[in-house]
């Protein structure tokens, strides 16, 4: 048997058994007692729906990790990247085309069969819990606009590595490297006035007591902002968040419409006091540069399964090229980028607990930070005792327990 496909196979399966082991655990690992720290946030009725909530939410993870997982076995086993292949190559076009044309047939594929998951998550479990308020004709609209975005930013970086790779010889993936680099910079400055616009709705805030608290903290720590503005994110979701993006004269601050509804002045400046953080400890440069890095590692790696006859005969392909080496390649990077993650969840739950301390320190309101951290949590119906797995795994911010904790041991 090809060791290519064994490799593949291992990593596939793999993976998903790893995924059902943490997602069980998990579920296991809540607490069907109410943490103390909780007790006037929580009450009995909602604290049971919690539980129910991660139950639902992760039993059709898993189904859906599960058919995923088959499709793509029965796929590869049944030489279906070939067919996609046969059919792109009958158009007859150059390789950049016909690699555009086999990744969008992947891709539309692929959505396809998401579509019905991604319904069921929006218009039954998410409804259930009371987080749903997206209509049919905005869950279509966001559709719509995800394939356009997808096919023309992905559409752009798959000709360019194709380009790159028929071109530029051995150091092909360098020059690959400071495109894309340059590329991502590039969609960082123009996704809050281009890209973000295109799903919700950026009204700037209006004046009042919140603006001015925000602007008068902000200029104690010399902080300029191109904008504060409200989120018009109940139309899809009960759910709360707020969040810094951009840079320089494109840096915004974004609440969400349903964040300002349910927290004080206090607590709203001690949240964007913790997004505020991050800008000032250095954490958005240092996930710019460590994903710059990682970017090169990958493209590095790729550089040496481009058109390897073994890695296209685990596939049963009939035939050789670069955009069906990235596509394949991907299968095999599954677990290093895995390893990555880890490493990136590890320094991004380290920053968050840095992002706190300057919170707490700057805007000298600990408890009202706290109450904001209850209250996000049980509004999303977060989890309060996740198992250390998932947190290793997946969690990019600490157990809010942990978080707490940390707050109240910060001197005042």
């Amino acid at each position: 048997m090809n060791i290519y496909l064994v490799i593949i196979l291992v990593i596939l399966i793999g993976e998903y058994l790893l995924d059902v082991i943490v997602e069980k655990l998990n579920v296991r690992a809540a607490s069907p007692a109410l943490p103390d720290e909780f007790s006037g946030f929580y009450d009995a009725q909602k604290y049971s729906l919690a539980q129910k909530y991660l139950k639902d939410s992760t039993d059709f993870v898993l189904i859906k990790n599960t058919f995923f997982t088959l499709i793509t076995v029965v796929f590869i086993l049944c030489g279906g990247f070939n067919f996609i292949d046969q059919l792109a190559r009958g158009f007859h076009a150059g390789p950049i085309i016909t690699g555009l044309i086999f990744s969008g047939f992947l891709s539309f594929a692929s959505l396809l069969l998401s579509v019905p998951f991604s319904a069921y998550d929006t218009f039954v479990i998410e409804a259930k819990y009371g987080f749903n308020k997206t209509t049919l004709r905005t869950f279509i609209a966001d559709l719509l606009k995800t394939i356009f975005l997808g096919a023309l930013i992905g559409g752009m970086l798959v000709a360019g590595v194709i380009w790159f790779f028929m071109t530029t010889g051995a150091l092909a993936w360098v020059y690959c490297w400071i495109a894309v680099t340059f590329f991502q910079l590039f969609l960082l400055f123009i996704a809050p006035v281009v890209i973000m616009p295109l799903f919700n709705k950026f009204v700037p805030l209006e004046e009042g007591p919140l603006k001015t608290a925000i602007l008068d903290y902000a200029k104690t720590q010399h902080f300029s902002v191109g904008g504060i503005f409200k989120i018009d994110a109940s139309r899809r979701s009960t759910k709360s968040n707020a969040f810094f993006t951009g840079f320089g004269k494109f840096r915004r601050i974004a609440l969400f419409d349903t964040l300002i509804q349910k927290h004080t002045t206090d607590e709203l400046v001690s949240v964007l006091a913790h997004e505020m953080g991050h800008y000032k400890k250095g954490h958005f440069i240092k996930g710019i540069i460590t994903s710059i890095v990682i970017s090169g590692i990958m493209l590095c790696i790729l550089s040496l399964f481009i058109n390897n006859r073994g890695l296209f005969d685990a596939f049963k392909m009939q035939e050789l090229s670069i955009y069906a080496s990235l596509i394949f390649f991907g299968f095999l990077y599954s677990p290093i980028n895995l390893i990555f993650r880890i490493f990136e969840n590890m320094v991004s739950r380290k920053h968050e607990y840095e992002a706190d301390a300057y919170a707490v320190v700057t805007a000298g309101k600990p408890q009202a930070f706290i109450n904001a951290l209850k209250k996000l949590t049980v509004d999303n119906l977060s989890n309060l005792t996740p198992h250390p797995l998932k947190v290793f795994f997946d969690y990019t911010h600490p157990p809010v327990l942990e978080r707490i904790n940390a707050i109240k041991k910060i001197p005042a």
